[in-house]
C-alpha cells in the first residue's frame, strides 16, 4: 500500500510516521526546514506511549511520488481549494482522499439521504472550487481526536489520544476504509470505521465552534475561557445552538455540554489552533468551524443568534488578520 501525506504538519507527520512503522510505503509532502530534517533524520515522535522514529520518504514535489492508494490530507480546510495541482499527480482511478479537518467538510451532503442530498456548503466549497480540486467520490471523512505539535523540524510531540475515526459519506463499511484502518492500527493508532461519521463531526464541533473563535477574540486559553463566568455561559449558549442545528439534520450527539466543558478544563492552559494561527498571522479556518454551521442553520430555519454574533466578530478579526 502506498500513502501520501499532503500537509505533513503535526498530525500529518504523526500519522505518516505511524503508518511507516506498519510497513506502509509512506511519502510525506512537506517543505522548508521540516522537509530537510525529515530527509536527514526521519520523523522523531516523542510520546507518553513511548518515543519512536520512522523514515518515510519526503519531498516537496508530488510528481516525484506518483499515484498512491490513499492521500491523507493534513491541510487546513481553507487550503483545500488550492490543493488540486498538488493532489492530481497522486491519483489513480481508485485513490481515496482522507480529509482530516475540523468542522463541516465539503462533502457533508454527498450521498446523504434527504432533502439536501448533493447540496453544496458554500462556506467551505464556494462555487464548487473544493469539489473540483478534491472530487467527492474519492472522499473519506476523518475526525481527529489525537493532539500533537511540532516541537522542532522533523520532531513531533504527541500529547494525548491516538484515535482518528474515519467513514464513508454514505455510511457503508467499505474495503477502502478497512484497508486504511488496518494499516493505522498496525502502526499503533486507533482508527474505527464509523457507520455515521457525521455524528463524530458534530461531537468534535461542539467544542471547536465555541472555544476556537472565543480564544482568538480574547487571546484566552481553554481553561481560562471555562473559568470566566461570562465566557463559560457564552460557550454553553453556542453549544446549545450547535446541537439544535445538528438535530435539524437528525444528528443527536450523546455527549452533554457539561461533559464537553469538563473535557476542555482538563486540557488546561492550551491555546486553540485558531489562536495559534492568529498569533502567526495565518488564516483562522473558521469558515468550516463556524460560518458553515450558521449557513446550515439558515437552511433549516434554526435560530442561532449567538453563533451569528460570534461569526460576525470572528469575520472582522479574520479580515484584520489577513489584510482583507
Amino acid at each position: 500500500m502506498r500513502v501520501a501525506v499532503l500537509g505533513a504538519g503535526a498530525i500529518g507527520a504523526y500519522v505518516g510516521a505511524s503508518l511507516c512503522r506498519a510497513g506502509v510505503e509512506v511519502f510525506l509532502i512537506a517543505r522548508g526546514a521540516h522537509l530537510q530534517a525529515i530527509r536527514e533524520s526521519g520523523v522523531r515522535v516523542h510520546s507518553p506511549r513511548g518515543d519512536f522514529e520512522s523514515r518515510p520518504l519526503a519531498t516537496d514535489d508530488p510528481h516525484e511520488v506518483g499515484p498512491v492508494d490513499h492521500v491523507f490530507l493534513g491541510l487546513k480546510a481553507n487550503q483545500y481549494a488550492q490543493a488540486g495541482p498538488l493532489v492530481a499527480p497522486l491519483l489513480h482511478e481508485r485513490t481515496t482522499l482522507i480529509a482530516a479537518q475540523n468542522g463541516i467538510p465539503w462533502w457533508y451532503f454527498h450521498q446523504l439521504p434527504g432533502p439536501f442530498q448533493g447540496r453544496r456548503v458554500e462556506s467551505v466549497d464556494p462555487g464548487g472550487v473544493v469539489s473540483a480540486a478534491l472530487p467527492l467520490h474519492r472522499a473519506i471523512g476523518c475526525v481527529v481526536y489525537a493532539a500533537t505539535e511540532i516541537v522542532a523540524p522533523g520532531q513531533i510531540r504527541h500529547l494525548e489520544g491516538t484515535r482518528l475515526s474515519i467513514g464513508e459519506p454514505d455510511g457503508t463499511d467499505s474495503a477502502r476504509c478497512n484497508e486504511f484502518a488496518d494499516a493505522m492500527v498496525a502502526g499503533g493508532l486507533k482508527c474505527p470505521v464509523e457507520p455515521d461519521l457525521r455524528r463524530d463531526i458534530w461531537i468534535k464541533l461542539m467544542g471547536n465552534i465555541a472555544f476556537n473563535p472565543i480564544s482568538a477574540l480574547t487571546r484566552a486559553t481553554m481553561a481560562g475561557i471555562c473559568r470566566h463566568g461570562g465566557t463559560r455561559e457564552l460557550v454553553v449558549d453556542m453549544m446549545r445552538e450547535t446541537l439544535a442545528v445538528a438535530a435539524a439534520f437528525d444528528v443527536h450527539p450523546d455527549v452533554s455540554i457539561e461533559r464537553r466543558l469538563a473535557g476542555a478544563e482538563r486540557v488546561g492552559e492550551h491555546k486553540t489552533s485558531t489562536l495559534q494561527s492568529l498569533e502567526r498571522g495565518k488564516p483562522l479556518e473558521l469558515e468550516a468551524i463556524l460560518a458553515a454551521v450558521v449557513e446550515l442553520a439558515g437552511l433549516t430555519g434554526v435560530p442561532v443568534p449567538t453563533l451569528r454574533v460570534v461569526n460576525a466578530l470572528a469575520g472582522l478579526l479574520e479580515d484584520g488578520n489577513t489584510g482583507g
